[in-house]
């Protein structure tokens, strides 16, 4: 089969071909399409990367916690939970019974939902992620910080956080580049995305080679680019001999 990649600048309403491939006015052409689509995906996966990181860190804490068994267990609950249902389960959830069950949650948009649904389900892993980072460091950090008087809040923040991040940026990497994978189940709740996308447009032209190919470097370079990104956090914060320069997320 030949390649045909006119058919990114055609017409989406008349199949007419477009000058120069990207519309202009009322004119909206494939190409025009796919690269909308691929906002809503990077949207989707950063906004869902920022409640994770935060909602994960938080769980990954209270899993640590030296004197608070009951929040231990709380954060125990929340990773089994997260971890062990499907995503796309948790994304019919959170867009079908949970609307249902909280009426204020009716009028979100699909867009916030499947952010949200996301977002949780990428907590749970950061949050074992963090627990780890903090769990390795020697216990005489967190002495060195109790005994310079500092409270739990205080120490976790200055002196064992901080080390903690560094040792986990390699599976952080490799979960930010992830969740941009996993962004792709928004498409069954017509999230307009990259795989929606795909699949709309394959039908429409009957080039599903090309519209295939074309969404699959997108997802490339989406994740290449956090791949450099996280790689240049890892060079920027590593404190030398305390991470190995073998771990850096370049690796991943």
């Amino acid at each position: 089969m030949n390649m045909d990649l006119t058919v990114f600048c055609k017409d989406t309403l008349t199949g007419d071909a477009v000058s120069g491939c990207l519309g202009s006015g009322r004119d909206i052409t494939y190409l025009d399409w796919i690269f909308s689509a691929w906002g809503w995906t990077v949207g989707v996966s950063l906004t869902a990367l920022a409640i994770a990181l935060i909602v994960g860190s938080i769980v990954g804490v209270m899993r640590t916690l030296p004197d608070n068994p009951w929040l231990v267990r709380i954060g125990n609950a929340w990773v089994e939970l997260f971890r062990n249902i499907p995503l796309l389960v948790q994304i019919f959830l959170w867009y079908h019974v949970v609307p249902a069950l909280i009426p204020p949650m009716r009028d979100m948009p699909p867009f916030a939902l499947v952010v949200i649904a996301l977002g949780l389900f990428t907590s749970a892993r950061i949050a074992e992620q963090v627990r780890a980072g903090v769990q390795a460091l020697p216990k005489g950090q967190r002495y060195a910080g109790m005994a310079v008087g500092f409270t739990t809040v205080q120490y976790y923040r200055y002196v064992i956080l901080p080390m903690a991040y560094r040792i986990i940026i390699p599976p952080l990497t490799s979960e930010s580049m992830n969740i941009f994978k996993n962004s792709s189940v928004a498409f069954a709740v017509s999230i307009p995305e990259l795989t929606q996308y795909a699949l709309q447009v394959g039908e429409e032209t009957a080039r599903p080679i090309e519209i295939y190919l074309a969404v699959t470097v997108l997802y490339v370079i989406s994740a290449l680019l956090i791949n450099r990104i996280m790689a240049f956090i890892e060079k920027r914060s590593r404190v030398p001999g305390f991470v190995s320069s073998g771990t850096g997320a370049g690796g991943h």
